[in-house]
């Protein structure tokens, strides 16, 4: 693993264990020396499971196999994870190789292969090693494990320079719920669905439909308000497991999941911070808050057009408040924009109005915000009620530096 990113988290949370889930992890050596890449999750008793995906018109075998087994609605029983080696754009040599690694879980640990979720993260175009895969699999369907949750978050990971992971307690009626979630993710990060992986577990009762419509919507406020790097994955993919058996909520308007959807959405917005935090190469935490748009949408993809901009992320790395460029990305986003009444503001400090820079403005106060660590621009684009918030991180060197060297 790479130095740690200057803006993780001082403490990895840790995440206690919720009954009935066992973890096991391995190092099969396909990549990366000396760590385990390869993650076994087993349910004692199956757990209802939600799931997003890539909307990459390139998704890699382990997300259309999961697509294909969502829709049947059965009771998920494990779910094998492997890191570096997507197995996407493998053709038929690739979905042979993930239905072996299936039979080899489906075998192990006595049950069905359509209760079989897997996701792959790495390398495109290389074909999985699922002899090695299947080898280590059998090892560990002996070695599962409750309070592995701090090794499951550290085996999925890629380029990443911590794991990420999340807790939150909810009251459903009359009992107190567990909602744990890990993730990986730190360079290809635009998700147009979900995440790169992220797993998200609890303990509630609750049945698929109503799960999907929460994880859906938690996901939409979440990981599809973020972007290090505009490019996303042939392999996105976020699964919810809920294990709960006793009074399963069917009703998503049921108040007494309010409490519940406040926590899974803190799980999920928690996620795909830490995400962003650990940004291939990122030195800055970057949130962009757009109002006065057309709509939500409209203002969603002018926060984008910021976020995703390279002249604006590399001036936010070299602390330099160049707020043309802010000015350029609003207006090549394609959306509604009244030019005369944009208003920018970098670190709460107001910078543009009445189409110019404000008199008196004063540049100094702006650039040293940008020598912090977290960044806030805000812009108010002056034309109705549309609103939208996204975070990204700075571009630097380093990108360029993981980036070139990732296949060696």
């Amino acid at each position: 693993m790479m130095k740690k990113s200057p803006l993780a988290p001082k403490k990895i949370t840790k995440l206690s264990p919720i009954d009935g889930i066992a973890f096991a992890t391995a190092s099969t050596g396909m990549k990366y020396k000396g760590r385990d890449d390869l993650l076994l999750v087993s349910f004692d008793c199956g757990a209802v499971v939600a799931g997003v995906f890539t909307s990459s018109k390139c998704s890699s075998a382990p997300v259309e196999w999961c697509r294909q087994i969502l829709a049947s609605n059965n009771l998920a029983q494990a779910v094998l994870v492997n890191a570096g080696n997507a197995n996407a754009f493998t053709g038929k040599e690739g979905f042979e190789a993930m239905t072996s690694t299936i039979d080899a879980v489906s075998t192990s640990l006595e049950c069905k292969p359509g209760a079989v979720y897997v996701a792959s993260t790495g390398v495109i175009g290389e074909t999985l090693d699922a002899q090695s895969i299947n080898k280590h699999v059998k090892i560990a369907a002996k070695n599962l494990k409750q309070d592995h949750w701090h090794e499951a978050a550290k085996a999925i990971l890629t380029t990443d320079t911590f794991e990420k992971t999340a807790t939150r307690s909810a009251r459903v009626a009359d009992q107190t719920v567990t909602i744990n979630g890990f993730a990986k993710g730190s360079g290809m990060i635009a998700p147009d669905m979900a995440t790169m992986l992220s797993f998200i577990f609890t303990d509630a009762a609750i049945d698929q439909k109503t799960l999907q419509r929460i994880l859906k919507d938690a996901c939409d406020q979440s990981f599809n308000c973020i972007t290090v790097d505009s490019d996303t994955s042939t392999s996105d993919t976020l699964l919810a497991f809920a294990t709960g058996k006793d009074s399963i909520i069917t009703d998503i308007n049921n108040s007494i999941l309010d409490d519940f959807k406040r926590a899974f959405n803190e799980v999920t917005l928690d996620l795909a911070h830490q995400i962003v935090r650990d940004g291939e190469g990122a030195s800055k935490f970057i949130t962009i808050d757009v109002s006065g748009a057309e709509n939500d949408s409209a203002a969603k993809k002018i926060a984008m057009s910021i976020a995703n901009s390279p002249l604006v992320k590399t001036a936010i790395a070299g602390e330099d408040a160049n707020w043309g460029r802010i000015v350029m990305a609003v207006g090549k986003a394609g959306e509604r924009a009244q030019r005369d009444h944009l208003i920018i503001r970098i670190g709460g400090q107001k910078v543009t109005e009445n189409g110019h820079r404000i008199e008196g403005y004063d540049e100094s106060k702006c650039n040293a915000h940008l020598k912090g660590t977290d960044i806030e621009i805000t812009v108010d684009v002056g034309v109705a009620d549309g609103k939208a918030k996204v975070w990204t991180c700075d571009l630097t060197h380093d990108y360029i530096n993981i980036n070139a060297d990732y296949r060696s």
